[in-house]
């Protein structure tokens, strides 16, 4: 019988570097939500895959940024404390944007912040440099950290992808898995389903109301049939922001609630009764149980 493998895997960086498009690439599913908006990865979703007789669970962290408000903490302090529990950690930077200030705060502290397992690069997004750029940019990184591997990847495209999940693969502890073998996610299934639906909001608004906002699932209902009744609250900050939300009679929610449905049927495997209701919630924000609700520590906030 094979020797089996698990761990933790780490994916960090800046927000928008595509740790969610590589997560959900990796896992073969959609567990993280993936939008051209920064910040929008607010839990630690873990995504579970499977190399060979290796379980491979990926912690996918909020991106690491400049906090400004309670949550920003909260999500830079669940980001970190996801790369010092996990067994191995991937920085992932976009080789367009290169060695940008934020990823140079990111390295300073990278030996501090994390434990003594091993730290390997991923630079993603190659197909929109020239190889020389890229080249420079590896030498560059590799003098600024000793990172024990560097990937060149893809994760939209899938290049490079699975040279990194084999590396990773090989390096997790020997051990059992962790998990039950048809498993993808260790989040509750009603928390992704509000996932699906904040991030069809966040594709849909503007400017700063996706980070005003967030989504409980109020209610899982099975039926008899085989289909689930899922009932969501949309929680906003302002009365201002309720009116975007439901749109010109209802039109935003509608397809907002539409789009979410599809994703839910898709990812379930069954038909899916989706309602959503819109509720101003002022201090929604400074609330402990929002914060638990997404997974984060209210207390790393303050």
């Amino acid at each position: 019988m094979a020797e089996t493998r698990a761990g933790f895997v780490a994916l960090i960086g800046e927000p928008n570097a595509g740790k969610s498009t590589l997560l959900n690439r990796m896992v073969g599913a959609k567990v993280s939500i993936v939008t051209h908006k920064v910040q929008t990865t607010r839990a630690r979703i873990r995504g579970v895959a499977i190399e060979g007789d290796t379980q491979i669970v990926f912690v996918d962290t909020p991106g690491l940024f400049r906090p400004r408000r309670r949550l920003d903490r909260a999500m830079v302090a669940a980001a970190w404390g996801g790369a010092a529990d996990a067994d191995l950690v991937v920085l992932m930077i976009e080789a367009h944007r290169g060695m940008t200030e934020g990823v140079e705060k990111i390295i300073e502290t990278l030996s501090e912040r994390t434990g003594k397992q091993p730290i390997a690069l991923a630079i993603n997004k190659i197909d929109r440099v020239e190889a020389k750029v890229l080249l420079a940019l590896t030498e560059k990184l590799n003098a600024a950290f000793p990172f024990e591997h560097t990937f060149m990847i893809s994760a939209e495209k899938g290049y490079g992808v699975d040279d990194l999940k084999g590396w990773l693969a090989e390096r997790l502890p020997k051990g059992p898995w962790l998990y039950p073998e048809d498993q993808i996610a260790d989040l509750p299934m009603r928390m992704i389903a509000a996932e699906i639906t904040r991030e069809k909001l966040t594709l849909r608004l503007h400017q700063e109301i996706p980070y005003q906002l967030t989504v409980e699932t109020e209610n899982w209902e099975e039926r008899p049939d085989g289909s689930a009744r899922i009932d969501q609250v949309i929680y906003v900050a302002r009365d201002g922001h309720k009116g975007i939300i439901l749109g010109k009679k209802g039109e935003t929610i509608k397809a907002v609630s539409q789009a979410a449905r599809t994703d839910l049927e898709e990812f379930l495997g069954r038909r899916v009764h989706l309602f959503t209701q819109v509720k101003v919630r002022r201090g929604w924000l400074d609330e402990a149980e929002r914060y638990s609700e997404m997974g984060l520590d209210f207390s790393d906030g303050k």
